[in-house]
């Protein structure tokens, strides 16, 4: 279990501009206090750097959570294993980390039946189609934000593999609508202390039932 005192940590990494409302739900609650990571200066970030190598920027099991949206997506494929592999450094036995980005399974049916033009939904830049989520948000990557181009692509087989091979210990994996969830928990990490967290949100189901093929997530994706 967690302790009470003092707060746990959150590390969110890609965190863009400071909000609150960009936390998942699960660190918003009462006990977490947040530190953003970002390799963009103009959001102000406490830490500036990248998700693919933290060392100097954080100590080995420095943090209870890593919250990853839609930020290993931005990392070249080389670039993953080890962006993992940090983030099991950087928690603390007993941690875990929650990651969510494009599932390309999801987007590439629905540019088999929509094409790769439509719009998939509203966000607060602007719509966003199959294209943005394969290659990042054509908007924001014109307006001189480079680092928005998606470089890489996951699958539900391709994410656990790379968790499981980074050196977490086990991983539950969801599909949402057009993306995917995973929870990365450290050797440390017992999941029923964890559902209390997610009771509330729609990732509860990751704590509902066992690892999702984590001892064989299927062959590369």
């Amino acid at each position: 279990m967690f302790p009470a005192s003092p707060l746990r940590t959150v590390l969110n990494v890609g965190s863009g501009p400071a909000n609150p409302l960009k936390l998942h739900a699960a660190f918003r609650r009462e006990g977490w206090r947040e530190i953003r990571l970002d390799i963009d200066p103009a959001v102000a970030p406490d830490i500036l750097g990248s998700t693919a190598d933290m060392r100097g920027l954080l100590a080995d099991g420095s943090v209870d959570a890593v919250w990853s949206s839609h930020n290993i997506e931005h990392l070249a494929a080389h670039e993953v294993p080890g962006a993992l592999a940090e983030m099991v450094r950087v928690l603390k036995d007993g941690g875990f980390a929650l990651i969510t980005c494009p599932d390309v399974e999801a987007v590439a049916a629905m540019i088999v039946e929509k094409g790769l033009d439509a719009i998939a939904y509203q966000s607060p830049a602007g719509p966003v189609t199959p294209l943005d989520m394969l290659w990042g948000h054509g908007a924001s990557i014109a307006a001189g934000h480079a680092h928005m181009a998606h470089r890489t692509g996951f699958t539900v087989q391709r994410l656990a593999r790379l968790a499981l091979a980074a050196g977490f210990a086990e991983v539950r994996l969801a599909k949402g609508v057009l993306d995917l969830w995973a929870l990365c928990l450290t050797p440390g990490c017992d999941p029923a202390a964890l559902a209390p967290l997610f009771e509330t949100t729609a990732q509860a189901s990751l704590l509902a039932a066992g690892p999702e093929e984590a001892e064989d997530p299927g062959p590369p994706a």
